[in-house]
């Protein structure tokens, strides 16, 4: 007589319980429907047909590609750069009235003393910075007069156009296209200005945004008589009133945003981030030989 095998209940608690290919301890009946490992709860995540993995996921999701605007940058929905802009120009407008001083420290200011027999100040003198900061800081005229005007001019504007800027170019290149229309503004009045007069304003910056909305309404072909009419009546205004306005830095902000603009909006597909790097790494060149140049026509003291 032979003795009897085990029972079927018994046969079932020896087999192999599946568990957590991440956490051998759990024991799991479910397994990802991409890769077939079994998965604890922790491990899953919802498909649109049953579960994935934590790993095949992450895997998957190297596979998709990122959404770009039209002309390459990544999609910006809320206009973050376009309201930090707008945030600093409004921060330091009130340090400004607690200080008037910084306009004088901070202003794009070619080459003079202070004090007679002082120390020169100015780009030639080195301090490069006045090419940047003076764009973010009004003439110092308080609550009233051109500074007051300029900044709530430069501001509603920022704000009419910077975030559909934005939404095209992508975060990263409408930032450069503002800071470099508002250098090569400050450069071109540099170049051609009195060394010893001082300028402030973000209107090189503006002027570069509305040189880009221009180059972008063409290459959309888009309507752009409205802004080609408002670039205009700003140009005459700036040439009528050139005692009080820097016409200068009207024109290089215009001539360079459109510039650099028109790089970012006509680059081919095909390397297209690499010819928009070049661009601006050109543009950039450009701008510093133009100050080495008038750095030499000054006298050196």
């Amino acid at each position: 007589m032979s003795a009897p095998g085990p029972s079927d209940g018994q046969a079932t608690e020896n087999a192999a319980v599946p568990t957590c290919f991440r956490h051998p301890g759990r024991e799991t009946y479910v397994s990802c429907v991409r890769c077939g490992r079994h998965a604890c709860p922790d491990c899953l995540r919802s498909a649109a047909v049953g579960q994935q993995c934590v790993e095949c996921v992450r895997e998957g999701g190297r596979d998709v590609r990122q959404a770009r605007t039209t002309f390459g940058g990544r999609p910006s929905l809320t206009a973050r750069v376009t309201w930090a802009l707008v945030a600093i120009n409004v921060v330091l407008f009130v340090i400004e009235l607690a200080r008037p001083g910084i306009a004088t420290d901070l202003g794009l200011l070619g080459q003079a003393t202070y004090t007679v027999g002082g120390p020169a100040h100015g780009i030639a003198a080195g301090e490069y910075y006045r090419l940047v900061t003076s764009a973010f800081l009004p003439p110092a005229t308080g609550l009233g007069g051109l500074g007051f005007l300029d900044i709530v001019f430069n501001l509603w504007a920022l704000i009419f156009v910077g975030p559909s800027l934005e939404r095209m170019l992508g975060g990263i290149r409408f930032l450069a296209v503002y800071l470099l229309s508002a250098i090569g503004g400050a450069v071109l009045f540099y170049l051609i200005a009195p060394p010893y007069e001082l300028a402030l304003g973000a209107s090189g910056a503006i002027f570069g945004l509305f040189g880009a909305w221009f180059v972008v309404s063409r290459r959309l072909r888009l309507d752009s008589r409205g802004i080609a009419m408002l670039i205009a009546i700003n140009l005459v205004f700036s040439f009528v009133y050139n005692h009080i306005i820097a016409w200068q830095d009207h024109i290089g902000g215009l001539i360079t945003g459109a510039a650099i603009t028109a790089a970012y909006a006509y680059a081919p597909r095909k390397n297209r981030v690499l010819i928009q790097v070049l661009a601006t790494i050109a543009v950039i060149v450009i701008l510093a030989v133009i100050v080495l140049i008038r750095n030499h026509q000054l006298p050196s003291s």
